[in-house]
C-alpha cells in the first residue's frame, strides 16, 4: 500500500527576522541574450496586502544578463483595483509598486501607457517603472536610427520627457489599474491616510474575466461537460441542489453547515464551517469558520444575510475603556473603519467582514498593521520608524484601556452593526448612528448603478426582437 505524497507548495511570510532561511529553488534555463545556461531562482513567499506570489530572478554568467518578474500564488481578487498616486516630490519616486501580469500603468501628463503585455509583474518603484518603460524604448534604437531615423529621434525626444519626470520639476500622476486585483502601491504615512494615493475598485468586463480564465456555467461548453465521466465513489462528493421543503429555515438556523475548501496559508484541504445566526435588533449573518489541521490555521468571516441595505450607516463610537469592550461588532467586508484621535484609517476589505468585539477589532487593526509594515520596516527611515513606534504605543494604550478613542464604521452597504449596551431601548451617550443615501460613485463601485430589479423580463423580451 503506498501513501500519497503531499506536494502543496507553502508560501512563507516575507519577513526576514522571523524566516532568515527561505526556501529557494534554482533551476538551470536558457539566456534570452545569449543563449546560453543561466540559474532560474524561485521564492514562494507571502507579502501583506498581496497574497502569496512567487518571485522569480534569472542570472547568466556568461553575458551578464539579469531579469526578474513576480507571479501571483493567491487566488484573483473579486474585483479589479485601480490605484491612482501623484508624484510631488524626490521621495515619491521611492514609492514600492507591486504589478502583476495583468497590470497597466499610465501617466497622465504625457498620455503614455504600459499595457499589461510589455511589463511582466515585479516588485519595483516608481522610479524602476520609469526606467524600465525608457530602457524599452530605447531598446534597438541603434538600428532604428538607421532604418527609420525620423521614428528613432521622435523615441529618443519622448524617452527624454520620462527621464525629465525623475527631476521633478513639476507633479505628475500615475495610475495603476489591475483587472485582478492583485496589485498595490506604498503608503509612506501608514496608519495615516495618504492624500496623494487614492484607491477604487471596479467590477470585470465578460472579456476581462475570459482573459484571467474566468467563465460562467452558461459560457462552459454542455457538451464538454456531459463528456468528462464521473468517477462512481467521487459522485457522492458533488453538490447537489436541495429539494424544495426539503430542509425548513427553522432547522437551517440551528444547524452548523460544512463544506470541503482548501486553506488559505497552505492550500492543504480542510473544512469550513457555516452557520446562519440572528444579530439581536440587526438581521440574520452568515458566520464561517476555518481551521486547518496541516498548519494550524484559523479565520473567520461573517457575511450579510440579507442584500444591499437602501442606506448606508456611518456609526461612530466611544471607547471610553474596558466597559465597551464587550460591545459586539458586525463589519462587513465594504466597511471603513477610522479612528480620529490617532488619525488612522483603514480601507473597506482591509479586515474582511467579521463578528467581533470593539476589544477584538482595535487587535485584529493592531495585527493587520504589523504585517502590513513589518515587510518593508528594515528598509524604512528613522523617521517613519519612529511614528509608526508612536502609533502603535497609543494603540496599546487603547486596547489597554487607559486610553480614550472615538472609533469611526463607514459603511456604503449598511450591513455593519455595533451593539448598545443600554438594552432597555433608552439612547446610548457613546453610540451614534448615521443613515446617509449613497453617492453616485459608491453605487458604481457596488455596482447598483448598472442593476436592475423591476421589469427586467420587458428588456430580455426587447432584446431578443431587436436581434431578430
Amino acid at each position: 500500500m503506498t501513501t500519497e505524497t503531499e506536494t502543496t507548495p507553502v508560501f512563507l511570510k516575507l519577513n526576514v527576522e522571523e524566516e532568515p532561511e527561505l526556501g529557494v529553488t534554482e533551476i538551470e534555463s536558457m539566456c534570452v541574450n545569449c543563449y546560453e545556461n543561466g540559474i532560474t531562482r524561485l521564492l514562494l513567499t507571502h507579502i501583506p496586502f498581496y497574497k502569496d506570489v512567487v518571485i522569480m530572478s534569472f542570472s547568466c554568467e556568461q553575458c551578464g544578463f539579469e531579469n526578474n518578474e513576480i507571479q501571483p500564488g493567491g487566488e484573483i481578487a473579486a474585483r479589479g483595483i485601480r490605484i491612482t498616486a501623484t508624484i510631488s516630490q524626490l521621495e515619491d519616486l521611492n514609492r514600492r509598486v507591486v504589478k502583476s501580469d495583468f497590470s497597466s500603468v499610465r501617466i497622465e501628463e504625457l498620455d503614455f501607457e504600459i499595457s499589461a503585455q510589455s511589463q511582466k509583474g515585479e516588485v519595483t518603484t516608481v522610479e524602476g517603472i520609469i526606467d524600465r518603460a525608457v530602457r524599452g524604448l530605447e531598446q534597438d534604437q541603434s538600428v532604428r536610427r538607421i532604418q527609420h531615423p525620423e521614428a528613432a529621434d521622435q523615441i529618443d525626444a519622448f524617452a527624454e520627457k520620462l527621464k525629465q519626470l525623475k527631476d521633478m520639476a513639476k507633479p505628475f500622476t500615475i495610475i495603476v489599474e489591475d483587472i485582478s486585483g492583485n496589485s498595490f502601491v506604498e503608503n509612506p504615512f501608514v496608519p495615516n491616510p495618504d492624500p496623494s494615493l487614492s484607491i477604487s475598485h471596479f467590477k470585470r468586463t465578460k472579456e476581462q474575466n475570459h482573459l484571467l480564465g474566468i467563465f460562467n456555467h452558461d459560457e462552459v461548453d454542455d457538451s464538454f461537460s456531459s463528456k468528462s465521466a464521473v468517477v462512481p465513489e467521487e459522485e457522492d462528493k458533488l453538490l447537489k441542489p436541495i429539494a424544495e421543503d426539503a430542509w425548513p429555515l427553522e432547522e437551517l438556523h440551528g444547524e452548523v453547515l460544512q463544506f470541503q475548501t482548501n486553506c488559505p496559508e497552505c492550500a492543504a484541504s480542510c473544512v469550513t464551517n457555516m452557520k446562519l445566526t440572528k444579530i439581536p435588533h440587526f438581521k440574520e449573518v452568515v458566520i464561517m469558520a476555518t481551521v486547518c489541521d496541516n498548519c494550524g490555521s484559523r479565520t473567520n468571516e461573517v457575511k450579510p444575510g440579507g442584500g444591499i441595505e437602501e442606506q448606508g450607516v456611518k456609526i461612530e463610537v466611544t471607547v471610553r475603556g474596558k466597559v465597551d469592550f464587550s460591545r459586539d461588532v458586525l463589519e462587513s467586508e465594504s466597511c471603513k473603519l477610522y479612528i480620529r484621535e490617532l488619525e488612522c484609517e483603514v480601507g473597506g476589505g482591509a479586515l474582511g467582514g467579521r463578528f467581533t468585539t470593539i476589544e477584538g477589532l482595535l487587535t485584529a487593526m493592531k495585527e493587520q498593521l504589523v504585517e502590513s509594515t513589518g515587510m518593508f520596516m528594515d528598509s524604512n527611515d528613522e523617521k517613519t520608524k519612529n511614528r509608526m513606534d508612536v502609533f502603535f504605543g497609543h494603540l496599546d494604550a487603547a486596547i489597554e484601556g487607559s486610553k480614550q478613542l472615538t472609533i469611526v464604521l463607514d459603511d456604503p452597504t449598511g450591513n455593519s452593526y455595533v451593539q448598545s449596551l443600554n438594552d432597555d431601548g433608552t439612547p446610548d451617550e457613546a453610540l451614534r448612528i448615521i443613515k446617509y443615501h449613497r453617492s453616485h460613485e459608491q453605487n458604481e463601485e457596488l455596482g447598483l448603478n448598472d442593476m436592475k430589479t423591476e421589469n427586467y423580463e420587458e428588456d430580455s423580451v426587447n432584446d431578443k426582437k431587436n436581434e431578430n
